[in-house]
């Protein structure tokens, strides 16, 4: 049997959780947190509201709540104007 060399190993696929996230399915990073989740898309935490799985998210709350697989995400951007 053999064994192979560690510079011929293949790398591990990165850990992804499937969300639904403002209606469309989308892979993610496992591990993410609605802050980091946020960050990575770009997104500012103080203009947007979060609703996870039918839940309003408080911002405080943001770097606490760990993104999991199954999870429906809506993000809602306040838009300025008058």
């Amino acid at each position: 049997m053999s064994i192979p060399h560690p510079s011929i190993a293949k790398p591990a696929a990165e850990a992804t959780v499937l969300v639904r996230l403002n209606g469309d399915e989308r892979r993610v990073a496992a591990g993410h947190t609605v802050a980091t989740l946020l960050a990575e898309l770009g997104v500012h935490r103080a203009a947007v509201v979060v609703e996870r799985n039918r839940r309003i998210i408080r911002q405080e709350s943001f770097d606490g709540i760990e993104i999991v697989d199954g999870d429906t995400l809506e993000l809602v951007h306040f838009v300025g104007g008058g």
